[in-house]
């Protein structure tokens, strides 16, 4: 048994995000013909309607989607999104409303949803496409504790899920994983072009950069150790990881990507209040 069980799920917004979340939703067992996509892309709707998904074109009827779902999840762009909704804010009734539109807070969106308060943010990462994403979530007093369940299973269904308590620390998830994925790409670049310039042909050197990743994250996620226990224990005194450790403490590695990522949220929170002006 499962919380979605039989919950009609209307996604307003069929792009990237929709998709990620749609395909971890099919995969986790949800039937697709609970799932419906309202959309104005004829093109956008055929794809849905292929996987058996029940499709509304959004410019025709875009009240639609909404009627009759348990879950509406908003995934359009936060440019149009207050003319989206203002198409089919008077329809809502109960549902609750998952926004995956970065920079619009829970109060905006209740302002763009005529006071209608039954809101969870979400701040999703791209791995999500490929349902191994991380996700916080930030929901509003007036969601019930069903409806937190709700969201998370949505959610869930393509990664990782952390609740946070309040929503300004959602900036902060911003800079530790729903940008983060360019962080990790960027760092695997800069390893492939220090392996070529070392000798390495450039497929070699990615295969081995991105195993090793991939590799070091799953050990850190299974073991008991903290990071810097597991550092510490592959870095032999006097060895080769010594030496490249202690080049990147010289080049103050450490505190660039703090300033990095504080860089991240900062402009996360500006996002937000240009967003609400």
């Amino acid at each position: 048994m499962s919380v979605l069980d039989n919950k009609k799920i209307s996604f307003i917004g069929g792009g990237n995000m929709a998709q990620a979340l749609i395909s971890g939703l099919v995969s986790s067992g949800v039937n697709p013909e609970l799932i419906t996509v309202s959309a104005p892309s004829k093109e956008t709707r055929d794809q849905y309607d292929k996987q058996q998904m029940n499709t509304v074109d959004a410019s025709e009827n875009p009240k639609a989607a909404v009627i009759g779902a348990d879950i509406v999840v908003l995934a359009v762009k936060p440019q149009v999104m207050r003319q989206v909704v203002g198409e089919f804010a008077d329809a809502l009734d109960n549902q609750l409303v998952i926004s995956v539109a970065a920079g619009l807070s829970t109060d905006l969106l209740s302002d763009m949803l005529g006071g209608y308060s039954n809101i969870v943010r979400a701040m999703p990462n791209t791995p999500s496409m490929i349902q191994m994403g991380a996700t916080g979530l930030y929901g509003t007093d007036a969601i019930s504790a069903e409806q937190k369940q709700l969201a998370t299973a949505v959610v869930e269904a393509s990664g990782l899920v952390i609740w946070v308590d309040d929503e300004a620390h959602m900036h902060a998830v911003t800079a530790v994983s729903g940008s983060a994925p360019a962080y990790m790409f960027y760092f695997i670049e800069s390893m492939v072009d220090g392996a070529v310039a070392l000798g390495l042909d450039k497929e070699k050197a990615s295969a081995l950069a991105m195993q090793t990743m991939l590799g070091a994250a799953k050990m850190a996620m299974n073991s008991d150790d903290t990071p810097a226990e597991l550092r510490r224990k592959v870095t032999s005194p006097k060895g080769t990881t010594q030496a490249a450790v202690e080049s990147m403490q010289a080049n103050e590695i450490g505190r660039q990507i703090s300033e990095a990522m504080k860089a991240c949220s900062d402009r996360s929170q500006a996002l937000s209040e240009e967003m609400s002006k």
